[in-house]
């Protein structure tokens, strides 16, 4: 009796680990994944389930944004990342595949100056639910980008903010720039920084990071900026130039080629070749004898680095 007792509790045992075994293998990605994307626009990862929800959306990029920090517990105490248009939430205690949730942007960052009356209902949808229309090109925003599953539901009617018409969501704010092509002129508006700003996050987790997965850095934008160490000099005497060449993050671009043209009062020109370094700078210094006296020095700048080019300008004047 004893050992058949034994043999049953083994087998038992023994079922319950290979049930324990199967679940943990066929367990969603969604809520295992341990994937990481450097995003290389702004500086940082979205790695697990945050990446996983950003990838899940198919216009991912036009309704979040890039992210602007990395994952971390906010202010309000709760484990979240903040992108360009959003701020995604983690709660663990929500089943696997539901744990990501989206920060309410729009009524916690709303404050209202006042509904501009639009007088047209036929071009309106009202949501009772809070009792406010969408109309117009908004509301064929609105249906063609997910709708009330996506943005929530209207929490008020056309607004004028920071001098845009504006309207405002559950979890964001769609603004007209009627300044952009046909068909291109309702936005979401970048409500994630401002709601950063709101809560008082600290500003150092805006900082671009080095990427989790070793990707390689990318470089979409150049930004170039020069300055001279003397502002007047001697008619003839010897100015020093400073290149500085960062990326769309402010971070240094090492191996950038930049070229120097510096233009004299009688018509001359003197072109000078200037690498970048591992932080982004080049230096360079030139010597000049009798300039007019009061004459402005202006120095053009060109930068490119791979496919990309920015000028900048800098000067100096010619004072006794």
């Amino acid at each position: 009796m004893y050992n058949d007792n034994g043999q049953n509790m083994k087998k038992k045992f023994v079922q319950a680990a290979l049930a324990i075994l199967l679940l943990t293998v066929w367990s969603p990605v969604y809520a295992q994944t341990t994937d990481t994307q450097y995003f290389s626009e702004t500086g940082h990862n979205v790695a697990g389930e945050f990446l996983a929800f950003y990838n899940a959306n198919p216009n991912a990029l036009n309704h979040f944004g890039y992210p602007i920090t990395e994952q971390f517990n906010s202010r309000d105490g709760k484990t979240v990342q903040y992108f360009q248009r959003a701020r995604f939430e983690l709660n663990a205690n929500l089943p696997e595949g539901q744990r990501v949730t989206l920060t309410q942007l729009g009524r916690e960052t709303y404050v209202t100056t006042g509904i501009l009356n639009v007088g047209n209902s036929f071009a309106c949808r009202t949501y009772p639910e809070t009792g406010f229309p969408v109309c117009f090109a908004f509301l064929e925003f609105f249906d063609a980008n997910g709708g009330v599953t996506q943005f929530g539901y209207p929490i008020s009617g056309f607004e004028y903010h920071e001098n845009k018409i504006v309207q405002y969501f559950e979890r964001t704010r769609l603004e007209w720039q009627p300044w952009r092509a046909e068909g291109y002129r309702v936005v979401i508006s970048d409500l994630g920084r401002a709601y950063f700003d709101k809560l008082g996050e600290d500003p150092a987790l805006l900082t671009p990071v080095s990427p989790l997965d070793n990707a390689p850095r990318v470089v979409t934008d150049l930004r170039v900026r020069a300055f001279v160490l003397k502002a007047v000099t001697l008619a003839s005497d010897n100015q020093s130039f400073f290149v500085i060449v960062q990326d769309q993050n402010m971070q240094p671009v090492s191996g950038a080629n930049c070229t120097a043209e510096v233009h004299w009062p009688n018509g001359a020109k003197d072109s000078t070749v200037i690498p970048s370094d591992v932080n982004g700078v080049g230096i360079f210094s030139l010597n000049f004898q009798n300039q007019p006296y009061g004459s402005l020095i202006y120095t053009d700048i060109t930068c490119t680095y791979n496919t990309l080019t920015d000028k900048t300008t800098t000067s100096f004047r010619i004072w006794y």
